[in-house]
């Protein structure tokens, strides 16, 4: 029995104390079991993904739902915008703006979930836990903080790092050498043209020699509308090269480069040449200029920009990715005139850094024709095996690596578009062109033929698949190869060469270097 005052009449007379209502509006939930540290610890963890749970589970209904309700909008919009975006969208995070902003978003999270957890382990009440599971609870809730903060500092981390890295190696400012006119913002960033033609080139600056030799010289001409791309590939021993009219050597050198030497004047010596002799260029380092008129006038092609990676940097991007594994038809020895450091042993082998610098470098038993195409396998390589994971978890020494081994003239401006494009060349017809024996003598070059066969190479490009084949242009979205734009009968194909004993036809790199 209860009497007025609530009290319940138990026998023998005497009363019970009456039982606590929760009163109106109590934060406390009503059939709430009290918390232990092992609950404290769930509740706070469970906030981590999902904000507001600890907030429920203390009876703050209101604060709980408003942090659920506001995670769920942010899910969904991310949702939205990962499902309703490509590839080529996602370059505008190549934009220095949009990286200060990912950096100002990725911040203000990871202070956001710091505020979220550190909120809901309060508003559980650890302070009615005993000495002992306050200190664990507060100790391990720390370490959740620290966790749950880390990637997004990671985000921020290496967003830092590639804006730093774009900033070492692209310029803040035009090259002077180059004359086309200033693009204002909004307008088209390559200035209305229709092709951009891109020298790259593969530096042997050793620590054991003076200067910079261009052992390795390559032009891609793209189609900016459709990303199909050229590639001419030109030997560094190709001799006496012409200089346009424009040109501070064109005086120097009327007749070709070194012309008085019947087996000097090399293409490789031009860069270096220039930036001994600024008396005769107008100033210093202007060996890009230089060999940008050479090869530009050879193939009758403006070369809007270069870009140049030294074998040596190339070494630590090979091992920052964890090594290269490439078929080795033969063994290529390695070091010096005779191979006397080491040795390559025929196989599919996995090489370090230095054994694929040296494999695309060696001329041990072999030529420079056969070492260009094992250049090519080497990026190649590269190229495929380089995936986003390995990029991802090496990003740091990748980056590091980046800044030591690059150089060019494209200004900062030019890299958004320029990440667009590559993204557009990725999925576009890739055809390569070698200037080497026996359709093309280095020795005695035959400027018109040249002139010619590019012209074509690049017609060629832009017609449909099937045309191209007809007119027998190599395509495929991986790179191919040809000797030369004439019809040829069909090549069978080989493993990586060490000579240069390969028939005219096209060959992809997965055929040629057995990637």
């Amino acid at each position: 029995m209860s009497n007025r005052d609530g009290a319940e009449t138990v026998p023998g007379g005497k009363k019970r104390r009456p039982l606590r209502r929760p009163r109106p509006g109590s934060s406390s939930p009503r059939f709430a079991k009290p918390l232990t540290t092992g609950s404290v610890l769930g509740w706070t963890a469970l906030s981590a993904i999902a904000p507001g749970a600890a907030h429920l589970r203390a009876g703050r209904r209101r604060t709980g739902l408003i942090l659920l309700s506001v995670y769920a909008v942010l899910i969904l919009a991310a949702l939205a915008y990962g499902l309703t975006r490509n590839t080529e969208d996602l370059t505008v995070f190549a934009s220095g703006e949009v990286q200060v902003t990912v950096v100002v978003v990725a911040s203000a999270l990871a202070l956001a979930w710091f505020a979220v957890l550190v909120t809901s382990y309060v508003a559980l009440g650890p302070n009615r836990l005993n000495q002992q599971g306050q200190v664990l609870t507060g100790i391990l809730v720390g370490v959740l903080c620290v966790a749950v903060m880390s990637p997004f500092a990671l985000t921020a981390n290496y967003v830092l790092t590639f804006r730093d890295t774009i900033q070492q190696i692209f310029p803040s400012v035009s090259d002077p050498d180059v004359t086309d006119a200033p693009v204002k913002e909004g307008e088209d960033p390559w200035g209305g043209k229709d092709r951009m033609n891109f020298l790259l080139i593969g530096g042997d600056a050793a620590g054991n020699r003076t200067g910079v030799r261009t052992d390795s010289m390559n032009v891609a001409s793209i189609d900016l509308k459709t990303g199909n791309t050229v590639l001419f590939s030109l030997p560094r021993n190709l001799q006496h090269v012409r200089f346009p009219p424009t040109s501070p050597l064109h005086k120097q050198f009327p007749n070709g480069y070194m012309a008085e030497l019947p087996n000097g004047g090399l293409l490789n010596e031009v860069w270096q040449y220039a930036n001994d002799n600024p008396q005769l260029m107008g100033g210093k380092n202007k060996g890009p200029r230089a060999l940008m008129d050479a090869i530009g006038y050879t193939l009758n092609l403006k070369i809007d920009y270069y870009m140049l990676m030294n074998m040596y940097g190339f070494a630590d991007l090979v091992d920052a990715i964890g090594g290269l594994k490439i078929r080795v038809e033969q063994d290529v020895k390695w070091g010096g005139h005779f191979g006397t450091a080491g040795t390559i042993k025929a196989g599919y082998r996995k090489l370090s850094g230095e054994q694929a610098l040296w494999y695309g470098r060696s001329r041990v038993d072999s030529d420079d024709f056969s070492r260009m195409a094992r250049q090519r396998c080497v990026i190649g390589a590269f190229a495929q095996q380089a995936t986003p994971t390995k990029i991802l978890a090496n990003f740091t020494r990748i980056a590091g690596a980046a800044r030591r081994l690059a150089q060019t003239n494209i200004p900062q401006h030019l890299v958004q578009p320029l990440v667009e494009l590559a993204v557009k060349v990725k999925d576009a017809r890739i055809t390569s062109l070698q200037f080497v024996p026996p359709e093309f003598y280095s020795g005695r070059p035959d400027w018109a033929k040249i002139r010619l066969a590019s012209r074509k190479a690049i017609a060629d490009s832009n017609r449909p698949a099937r045309q191209a084949q007809t007119a027998n242009v190599s395509a495929s979205p991986s790179i191919t190869s040809t000797a030369s734009p004439t019809r040829t009968r069909p090549a069978t194909p080989t493993q990586t060469p060490t000579r240069n004993t390969q028939k005219s036809g096209a060959k992809s790199l997965d055929e040629l270097c057995g990637l």
